[in-house]
């Protein structure tokens, strides 16, 4: 079988090459795809992660719900969009990312009474595809339907990742794929977001090439209603004072207590950071708990007016136990606020003139007002 291992291994090598990042979840077979990608070098240019829910309380937990049938379409492309949205956040940013799912349902040691059969589905920003094979039944042993179907799932990463993948099908002229593919444009992916299917949009409109070997990002979020220099001018120091670190703006399309932007008031937006030539990322959390979630071990860069609200029990319910539980969890994540100096009701106020939490202390940052100071606002800009 040295010919077959020559195409497999050379496949791989061009994937990659290939800047696709990937997640995989899979289970009930083509687990040899698994082992081809992560035995040939540069497998972490690829493989971000890789989980094998075999059992059903393992799938359960991944999918968060019951599955009516676990080895159906259905599954394979919820297990495909739960890998992508993974993708996202593990990714390194700016790079495509690709969530695969894979359940089957092959020969084993019982003879079975339904049909041998796989679901597969990938997921990029703008395609969905889905594959199921039905096996003709008792043509293959076990080992040849994983082998098979392992080839396939390949040939899917490999299209997914844009990379042509010919091969000579093994599967006989009655066992031909049931395939549906999707395409998405953006103002799809944007409505995906809004409903909350997939966790943030990047768009990569920075040139510069940061120490982009990193996954830690430095954030600026807003309404950036409009952009106006002096949110570019807060990013600059924040890089200045974090070093490494791919920057980025951030936008929340939902809003804590207004409606969520529409799919066109986004795409406004996102045009300012376009002509600057700066990131943006779209997400769909308000709460800076939650986007530390989103983007663990990032650096947040807040106004001192943000620092306040966040250690103000007032916004989680009056509840000072509950205040300090989130914010431990997101000092857990690994992230950290960098605070600008920023005048609150009318009084230039920093970092050190707010009483924090001692187990917190050490997530705050001061940007030292001589280096900043946010004296305009995009609420002034909107009222001249």
């Amino acid at each position: 079988d040295k010919m077959t291992d020559g195409w497999i291994r050379a496949l791989v090598e061009t994937i990659h090459a290939s800047p696709t990042q990937a997640v995989l979840y899979l289970s009930g077979g083509a687990s040899q795809t698994l082992g081809w990608l992560m035995s040939v070098p540069g497998a972490s240019n690829t493989v971000l992660e890789a989980v094998v829910p075999y059992s059903r309380m393992s799938m359960i937990q991944l999918l968060g719900k019951l599955p009516t049938q676990i080895a159906s379409r259905q599954t394979a492309e919820e297990m495909a969009l739960l890998a992508y949205n993974r993708a996202l956040k593990l990714s390194k940013p700016g790079l495509p990312v690709l969530g695969v799912g894979f359940t089957g349902s092959l020969a084993s040691t019982r003879p079975k009474l339904g049909e041998h059969r796989f679901h597969l589905s990938t997921r990029t920003s703008d395609r969905l595809l889905v594959s199921t094979v039905t096996f003709s039944k008792g043509l293959r042993t076990r080992e040849q339907e994983e082998r098979v179907s392992s080839h396939l799932l390949l040939k899917a990463i490999a299209n997914a990742c844009k990379v042509p993948a010919t091969f000579v099908s093994e599967l006989t002229e009655s066992e031909v794929p049931d395939e549906c593919e999707e395409h998405f444009d953006e103002d799809q992916e944007l409505e995906q977001l809004i409903s909350g299917q997939i966790c943030f949009k990047l768009y990569p409109f920075s040139s510069e090439t940061h120490a982009s070997n990193t996954e830690r990002k430095i954030i600026l979020s807003g309404s950036f209603n409009p952009l106006h220099d002096g949110h570019l001018k807060l990013l600059e120091v924040a890089i200045s004072i974090c070093g490494d670190g791919y920057p980025c703006f951030e936008i929340s399309a939902v809003n804590a207590d207004k409606p969520p932007l529409t799919v066109s008031q986004i795409k406004e937006r996102v045009k300012q950071f376009k002509q600057v030539g700066k990131t943006v990322i779209i997400s769909n959390q308000p709460y800076f708990y939650k986007k530390a979630e989103l983007f663990p071990g990032s650096t947040f860069v807040i106004g001192a007016d943000t620092a306040a609200r966040l250690i103000n029990p007032k916004y989680y319910g009056g509840d000072y136990g509950k205040m300090l539980e989130i914010l431990v969890g997101c000092k857990r994540t690994g992230c950290t606020f960098l605070v600008a100096g920023r005048n609150v009701d009318g009084v230039f106020k920093v970092l050190e003139d707010f009483d924090i939490p001692e187990e917190l202390r050490d997530m705050f940052i001061s940007i030292p007002a001589e280096r900043f100071r946010m004296d305009i606002s995009s609420t002034e800009i909107r009222k001249s």
